[in-house]
């Protein structure tokens, strides 16, 4: 398929308007027009309801626009790999390390995975699994080159791409009181003084906030660095703790039940990098989740 003819489509998509879409590409509206309806024969499909203003896309449309969207992120980077490769000075390519805290950014860490591994097979990608303190240090030690992790990180040298938007839930015994409420929730203020588990005093604040709802006395006798450990003490009624909703998908474990947190604030997971990271692998690996994560959001 002609990226052209995609880029002129996508472009007339987000610009609602077909003389605007051909500023933005410089070419002229004709030039833009001609693709598109070269796409449409090419796909037997009407792609764009030219009968209303702002243009908008069909049903066809909308699904061309995702996969387009996908396609381009990765014919960008492929065109950056190549261009890499014809500098004769490039080093040999690196491994990529993939830190995951947790479950990552649920379904779209291995999506991004098994994405990388098809585009570039000759890359060996080693899977490294962070604990809760590692949120920043595991990229800033160089032990990572990619880092799927939450909350949303706001720091010096770390850029961030947010994939996933999701409820806030807690993670509670099956015997206690709140484990009725898995079905309907509860509100902040019931469970802001529950003895959430431990973390260790080297985790970063913005993390413990995050995990603590920003207050609340924190009382369980246990130390958590993992969901193995948040799961297994909250099992045995040591404790409580918090995380995503996509963590009751990924960690169903007997004797817990997870509860909704109906106002608390949405949190992000996000994949974060070194910002001077010049690695070609890394800015791969980044333009293939970014484009699976949106692709992921809209098909939803």
């Amino acid at each position: 398929m002609d990226l052209r003819k995609l880029s002129s489509f996508l472009a007339v998509v987000e610009e609602e308007h077909f003389g605007r879409a051909a500023a933005r590409l410089f070419l002229s509206p004709a030039s833009v027009t001609l693709h598109v309806q070269q796409l449409e024969r090419a796909l037997g499909a009407r792609l764009l309801d030219r009968g209303q203003s702002p243009v908008a896309p069909t049903v066809a449309g909308q699904r061309l626009a995702s996969h387009a969207r996908t396609l381009l992120a990765a014919a960008n980077a492929a065109v950056e790999d190549v261009a890499e490769a014809a500098n004769a000075s490039r080093a040999a390519a690196r491994n990529l390390r993939v830190g995951v805290m947790s479950h990552g950014s649920a379904e779209v860490t291995p999506a991004a995975v098994t994405a990388f591994r098809r585009a570039r097979p000759e890359v060996a990608l080693e899977l490294v699994q962070l604990n809760f303190t590692e949120r920043l240090s595991a990229l800033r030690e160089d032990r990572v080159d990619v880092a799927f992790v939450r909350p949303a990180i706001e720091a010096d040298g770390i850029e961030v791409d947010i994939l996933t938007t999701e409820q806030r839930i807690v993670a509670v015994p099956a015997g206690s009181s709140l484990a009725d409420a898995a079905p309907v929730g509860v509100r902040v203020a019931d469970i802001i003084d529950l003895p959430y588990l431990r973390l260790p005093r080297h985790t970063p604040q913005p993390f413990t906030n995050y995990l603590y709802f920003d207050a609340g006395e924190h009382r369980a006798p246990d130390y958590a660095l993992t969901p193995h450990d948040v799961l297994t003490s909250v099992a045995a009624g040591r404790g409580v703790g918090s995380g995503l909703k996509s963590f009751a998908r990924y960690y169903p474990w007997p004797g817990t039940r997870y509860v909704p947190v109906l106002d608390a604030p949405c949190a992000h997971s996000v994949l974060a990098t070194r910002a001077a990271d010049t690695n070609p692998e890394v800015r791969i690996f980044r333009a293939l989740t970014v484009a699976l994560a949106r692709e992921m959001r809209r098909s939803r």
